[in-house]
């Protein structure tokens, strides 16, 4: 077997990315897409504080005996979530919400080694240039630091509080959304390094009214982030009226009057009501601003499906809310909140002005 000699690997590190990085990345992406619903499903199903141990090596395997599973159920009995809510629960219940939190934390590890492993193959092979490396190392200390993030989140809701905090919630959402954006443009910038360009006069505009629509995005999906911490949806369970108005009352019960923006319930459900409408309203703008337009295909595309992603991601939140959450539409509701994401991500990367 002959050496890779210093000039072979040097000659490889100039050559682009091979479209395998790009479709590791891809997958990468999906499965922090995966992940995030999963995390969903682990918060409509209320199993995320069934875990009370850190244990990033160890905590690989499940418990493998009925001493183990005893033990851990003990952890979970000394914690007010099972002491105000939980109080009389079996093992055999335990052990149904255990399950979801334990996929949930290894999935997560599964996504480590995913990205890793492969990584550190490319780039000894030289399919990864430099500046894609920086990149690339970038994500890997994000992921790194949501695993460290979400202990913290888990930690918030074992002393006083009988759930997790709903800003560390939010804030663990939105950087697993940043994490899989980042990821889904790094795949895009290695599948498709040049985009055809858009030719029409009004591109650089539409592309700056795109970065608004992303940014209206972020801030409705972080919005919902404190509707899950609060268990906003489970009250309010019309639409479009709430209590049989357009704005609740005690919509500014609280004081200072910001925290009713995170910690009030009735304000946190209707912002994020109104974040999903005005979202819905200017997706639909911006489809029809880009009709007729001299645009690549694949922008033309890409703002189709954006309006289209939003129009039934609006449907099935106010589905959601009015059957007041069951676990399989929420976990949809999810779903749907990071397509709109990825069809808006995917727009703004093919619509280049020329």
């Amino acid at each position: 077997m002959s050496a890779t000699t210093p000039e072979a690997f040097s000659a490889n590190a100039s050559r682009p990315p091979a479209r395998a990085v790009g479709l590791w990345l891809l997958g990468c992406a999906a499965m922090v897409f995966a992940m995030a619903v999963i995390g969903a499903i682990t918060r409509l199903t209320e199993s995320g504080l069934s875990i009370m141990e850190w244990a990033p090596v160890t905590g690989v395997l499940p418990p493998l005996s009925q001493e183990e599973w005893q033990r851990l159920f003990d952890l979970y009995r000394q914690i007010p979530e099972y002491q105000q809510q939980n109080a009389g629960m079996s093992l055999d219940a335990f052990k149904t919400i255990f399950w979801w939190e334990y996929i949930h934390r290894l999935w997560g590890r599964l996504i480590g080694v995913v990205f890793a492993l492969p990584l550190a193959w490319f780039w000894w092979r030289g399919r990864i240039d430099r500046a894609l490396g920086k990149k690339l190392l970038i994500a890997f200390a994000l992921g790194a630091a949501q695993g460290g993030l979400g202990w913290f989140m888990v930690a918030s809701g074992f002393a006083e509080r009988t759930d997790v905090s709903q800003y560390r919630l939010t804030a663990h959402l939105a950087l697993a959304l940043a994490i899989y954006g980042y990821l889904f443009w790094l795949a895009l910038a290695v599948l498709w390094p040049r985009p055809e360009r858009s030719r029409d006069g009004a591109a650089p505009l539409l592309r700056r009214a795109l970065w608004s629509l992303l940014a209206l995005v972020a801030v409705t999906i972080a919005s919902g982030g404190f509707v899950a911490g609060l268990n906003a949806g489970l009250t309010y369970n019309t639409f479009p009226l709430m209590d049989g108005r357009l704005i609740p009352d005690g919509y500014a019960m609280l004081s200072p009057w910001i925290v009713n923006l995170f910690e009030n319930i009735a304000a946190v459900q209707f912002n994020h009501r109104l974040l999903a409408v005005t979202t819905v309203a200017v997706a639909l703008g911006l489809w029809l601003w880009s009709l007729n337009r001299n645009l690549a295909p694949a922008a033309q595309m890409g703002f189709a499906a954006v309006a289209i992603l939003a129009l039934i991601q609006l449907a099935l939140g106010i589905t959601t809310l009015v059957l007041v959450v069951p676990v399989t539409l929420g976990a949809l509701h999810q779903a749907g909140a990071i397509l709109v994401l990825t069809a808006t991500l995917w727009t703004l990367y093919h619509l280049r002005p020329r």
